[in-house]
């Protein structure tokens, strides 16, 4: 391989170790995408995006102007920051040249999100170890303290584990991997799905289980009809717990989980977006303001939670940067969403590692919709980069299948 060959494919390294890092390390990825792209603009490449240019730059015009009018307008620096992240989708789609690249990047994904998974178990069994010492009720210690994984918080790593699991999940339904790596894909994301259960995050699960129905019904539809018979095992057997977790959602422990706290949150949120329709109260302005907003009939002392955002991407961004901001953010999410259906629809049935790609992207997209009623993780830096590291890869299978005269599907 010659100098202009490697100078081309440095870029592509850095990138595929940046999204990598995202699972494990919030300082090592940030630097590895700047480095990425002084890479990827020292090489002379041609700089591509996937075709959501409008729609992104609406939200991220919505959002400055939001900052710009709000009372405190430096607080919101840093929504302006994570405006960094969208970088990934210009690494990813400049850098990677054959679907097969995308191939590889997904079993990393699978790899290093396994690890992180194991080390989560090491955090539960010490948990439960602590709640045994103090002789507290091992539901109501955990529920306040869960496992984080390589992460930071356990929100964190169950989003990060969703997005892997239906990935993952995607390239062993539909034939895109070969039956030895098969079996190690099934065995992390197995692995991965134990430590998103005892991460007692019934938003993740919600989110999973959306996108997994998702996915087992354009792979075998029939075991759609098992879902509910598993479900019922986990209410009645109750394993660590997770029957007892999923009850709550119904029937909460008091203030021990959060049913009145994300009550709370949205009946506020509403507050906000009646006062402030437009431009919102400004980025970080939720947390700020919250007490003001506050509904009358809500009785004090407020449920015990977190009130530095609204737990809800529809209230939240709504609440924050106004409602077209929000609708900006649904128009991006939802044209990938377009994107990827009408890609598949015209994909042949050999082309099984871009279908694969595609109905993952499709999965967690849905993922994203369907916890996002219960959780802001386009908030959280780690889910929004390996999010849109994974959109780009959507949008990689559109471009490397794209019909073109006298060519054929590359990297397949």
């Amino acid at each position: 391989m010659n100098h202009i060959d490697w100078k081309q494919r440095v870029p592509f390294w850095l990138t595929f170790a940046a999204v990598l890092a995202i699972l494990a390390s919030t300082a090592v990825y940030n630097i590895l995408i700047a480095v990425a792209f002084a890479a990827l603009l020292f090489s002379g490449e041609k700089l591509k995006m996937p075709p959501i240019r409008l729609p992104l730059v609406l939200f991220m015009a919505g959002t400055a102007i939001s900052m710009a009018l709000s009372d405190d307008p430096w607080s919101g620096r840093p929504a302006i920051r994570k405006f960094y992240l969208f970088l990934i989708l210009l690494l990813v789609t400049s850098t990677f040249r054959k679907l097969s690249e995308v191939r590889w990047l997904i079993i990393g994904l699978c790899a290093v999100m396994t690890l992180s998974a194991l080390d989560s178990f090491a955090q539960f069994f010490q948990k439960q170890s602590e709640a045994q010492a103090l002789h507290r009720n091992f539901y109501e210690y955990y529920t306040r303290e869960r496992i984080t994984g390589f992460t930071s918080h356990w929100m964190t790593l169950g989003g990060e584990e969703m997005m892997v699991i239906l990935m993952g999940a995607a390239m062993v339904f539909f034939g895109a991997a070969k039956d030895r790596a098969k079996l190690w894909i099934a065995a992390g994301i197995g692995t991965v799905i134990l430590s998103l259960l005892v991460g007692y995050t019934r938003s993740i699960w919600l989110g999973t289980a959306i996108g997994g129905v998702y996915l087992i019904w354009m792979w075998k539809r029939w075991l759609v009809l098992a879902l509910p018979v598993l479900g019922a095992l986990i209410l009645v057997l109750n394993p660590l717990d997770l029957g007892e977790r999923i009850r709550s959602i119904f029937a909460p422990h008091g203030d021990t989980d959060s049913n009145q706290f994300r009550y709370v949150c949205r009946r506020t949120g509403w507050e906000m977006i009646k006062a402030h329709p437009l431009f919102g109260l400004g980025p970080e302005q939720v947390k700020a303001q919250f007490d003001k907003y506050v509904p009358v009939d809500i009785p004090r002392p407020l449920p015990s939670g977190w009130y530095g955002h609204l737990h809800n991407i529809y209230y939240h961004y709504a609440a924050e940067r106004g409602i077209p901001t929000m609708l900006a953010l649904m128009w991006l999410l939802g044209k990938m969403l377009y994107d990827f259906w009408r890609g598949l629809r015209r994909l042949p049935r050999e082309a099984s590692l871009a279908r694969a790609v595609l109905f993952g992207a499709i999965a967690v997209i849905l993922s994203m919709l369907s916890e996002g009623y219960y959780e802001n993780n386009f908030g959280d830096g780690e889910p929004l980069a390996l999010f849109l590291a994974i959109a780009s890869c959507g949008y990689l299978a559109l471009r490397e299948t794209a019909p073109s005269p006298g060519t054929t599907p590359q990297g397949q």
